[in-house]
């Protein structure tokens, strides 16, 4: 064997297993950073991908085949730039609510809601959210836990039976994705649904 391919062979020898250390104490950093570990966040994602977060907090766009996903907005809930002035008049033909062609803001006899920002942005986000207010939202349906009813369509009793590891795993996958800067606008109360 040649010197120069010794030397190469021996190079990845160290290098190899020396990147594959540091990558690992990356991930495991970047995990206790957010309070957990990679299996942690891993079923956090898998738990907010079969709850179906997405369908609601993430903004739908027009895309080659229809409606998609905006993935540059993530988990953003209702775009602040798509202003709805009142709600659409349902009549009394059955119709009971309606939802915005983003599948992020819904009207019906509890006023309009829009679907949060569930990204880790400090300003329009879950960013100053303790987890604790995270559990006691779900749990109770409480905005902060505390605060005024989450309303339809947030399915937040069926997600009130999670387990407390389960609702961690959230929370803490919650905290690793992107944030995205997107105040999303108050609660529009029955009375105000036709202005």
């Amino acid at each position: 064997m040649s010197s120069m391919r010794r030397s190469l062979v021996l190079g990845a020898c160290v290098v190899l297993p020396v990147a594959l250390v540091v990558s690992a104490c990356g991930r495991s950093a970047r995990a206790r950073s957010v309070g957990g570990d990679d299996e942690v966040v891993a079923r956090g994602e898998y738990l907010v991908t079969v709850l179906g977060c997405s369908d609601c907090h993430t903004p739908l766009k027009l895309g080659s085949n229809g409606p998609e996903p905006d993935l540059n907005r993530f988990l953003s809930g209702h775009p602040a730039d798509f202003v709805l002035t009142r709600a659409p008049d349902l009549g009394s033909d059955g119709w009971v609510w309606a939802g915005a062609g983003t599948n992020t803001a819904f009207a019906g006899p509890w006023g309009i809601t829009y679907a949060p920002n569930l990204t880790p942005d400090p300003e329009s986000g879950l960013g100053i959210w303790t987890e604790e207010m995270f559990v006691g939202a779900m749990r109770n349906g409480k905005m902060f836990g505390t605060g005024r009813t989450i309303l339809p369509p947030m399915p937040w009793p069926a997600y009130s039976h999670l387990t407390d590891q389960d609702l961690h795993a959230v929370f803490t996958f919650l905290t690793t994705i992107k944030p995205v800067v997107n105040h999303v606008p108050d609660w529009r109360p029955p009375d105000s649904n036709r202005g």
